[in-house]
């Protein structure tokens, strides 16, 4: 009887502090009631939950040593060369007046600044990455450093496995972080054989051995899709390796060369240290001069933690904000923090031709009404909102004004602008923003307009779904 008082006293006296640090804490509001209304409905559960995924670790002494590892190793082993092919702000003078402040913005918390040297191939067929990159890994002659969210175990991942397993058998230093959390149905065995031929891996999101660590990386998934090969070509974008993304979904991705890529190999080489990997040569044996292509400016864009601001989320609001025709997106979840909802509202009302692009059936049940969460407000204010049918669409693009385009992993949603680590390029070309607008013109055409009378006609028991999910909407 005393046992249990005891525990009800200090399980009380648990969910009080748990309550006060919550609201003490200057997260956003929304997130911070989800939280107290899980806590209220289930106490333990609900507890237990908060410390594993709901504390606002951002800024956090333990995501600053964990890159302040890679900053000491960067720093005493690069050069002028680099520091100027990474951070010289000057080329930021080169794009057109109205885009300075974006790109400003953009390197805030990185220093990545525009390089102007680049030429790309955007892909939005998932057979033609996996050709190109079979094709670009089967000649690597010094390292292939790959990142990815998602890689899979089957017919399409084991091909891409067994060229890296060879390459690496070849002397190429390949380097593979692996995503366990994402990827823990596949038995750890797969990535064993990797590093029996010689693959280094590493898992990013790695409880370790004691329960601080655990509850301060769980939450925080590796989201990005990177590949380094010999510190030339690059590839980014929405597109895990799997044969999801290879032979049945429609997603957009870069292959890039050029300056951007050394802005990729720096984001790559952030994760890989920040995750327990270790370099054989000095940091900057790994930024080779980029050969001179076409001059393309690209802004690789990181987003993580450890940053003070998220800047994703900024320029998200800044392009929105600032779009004086047209600005069309597409992503897979969409569940807007509050300012990127209201810059899509008041471009709206203010007579921009504002468009979203959503899968017309989301590939997994919660995200359903989610994205439909907000489509009577927008669709009030004279936002495009278009489902688009036939395979599942996880593209995460920004096209607008016939200049800027994004193409990246983060998704229009908190996890990608608050939690996850995350990677956008900015392209600042009108070629490459035209391309953009025909790839969401030629989605289009599979797409339905969701209109006034499509939003009436929604059941009710859709509307308390939708009601139901906005009550954890922050916490998705």
């Amino acid at each position: 009887m005393i046992l249990r008082t005891v525990i009800s006293v200090l399980l009380v006296l648990l969910i009080a502090g748990t309550a006060f640090v919550i609201i003490y804490d200057n997260g956003e509001p929304g997130r911070k009631l989800a939280w107290l209304l899980i806590i209220a409905l289930l106490p333990a559960l609900g507890l237990v939950l908060y410390f594993c995924f709901g504390i606002n670790w951002r800024h956090h002494w333990f995501f600053n040593r964990r890159h302040q590892r890679y900053m000491d190793a960067f720093l005493s082993g690069t050069d002028e060369r680099v520091n100027t092919l990474l951070f010289d702000v000057g080329r930021t003078e080169q794009l057109p007046e109205a885009y300075r402040p974006l790109a400003l913005l953009l390197s805030s918390q990185s220093s990545l600044t525009v390089s102007g040297d680049n030429d790309f191939e955007i892909i939005t067929e998932g057979r033609r990455k996996f050709d190109l990159l079979v094709e670009d890994l089967s000649h690597a002659r010094e390292s292939i450093h790959m990142e990815y969210f998602h890689f899979g175990n089957d017919a399409g991942s084991r091909v891409i496995k067994e060229i890296l397993m060879k390459k690496a058998q070849e002397g190429v230093e390949v380097r593979f972080i692996n995503e366990n959390i994402a990827n823990f149905p596949i038995s750890s065995v797969y990535y064993d054989d990797m590093k029996k031929a010689g693959v280094q891996v590493e898992k990013f999101t790695n409880p370790r051995n004691h329960l601080v660590n655990l509850v301060t990386v769980l939450n925080y998934r590796d989201h990005r899709k990177i590949v380094v090969i010999d510190g030339k070509i690059g590839y980014t974008g929405g597109m895990n390796i799997n044969d999801k993304y290879f032979l049945h979904w429609r997603d957009t991705h870069l292959r890039l060369t050029g300056s951007s890529v050394s802005a990729l190999q720096f984001v790559f080489l952030d994760s890989w240290l920040m995750a327990g990997g270790t370099l054989d040569r000095p940091v900057r044996d790994y930024f080779p001069q980029p050969e001179a292509v076409s001059g393309k400016f690209v802004q690789i864009v990181p987003d993580e933690p450890l940053a003070d601001l998220p800047v994703l989320q900024m320029s998200y609001e800044w392009a929105i904000s600032h779009t004086r025709n047209y600005i069309w997106l597409q992503t897979p979840y969409f569940v807007p923090p509050e300012p990127v909802l209201n810059a899509l509202l008041a471009a709206a009302i203010g007579g921009a031709d504002v468009r979203i692009m959503l899968p017309a059936r989301a590939d997994n049940f919660f995200m359903r009404p989610a994205n439909r969460l907000h489509f009577r407000e927008l669709v009030a204010a004279g936002v495009k909102i278009y489902l688009r049918g036939g395979e599942f669409i996880h593209s995460k693009t920004l096209v607008s004004d016939d200049y800027l385009s994004s193409v990246g992993t983060a998704n229009l949603d908190y996890r990608s602008f608050s939690i996850n680590y995350e990677v956008n390029a900015y392209v600042y070309d009108r070629e490459t923003a035209l391309r953009c607008k025909a790839v969401f013109e030629e989605d289009m055409r599979l797409s339905t307009l969701v209109t006034q009378e499509w939003v009436d006609n929604l059941k009710w028991y859709h509307r308390f779904a939708e009601g139901l999910v906005g009550l954890f909407a922050t916490i998705l």
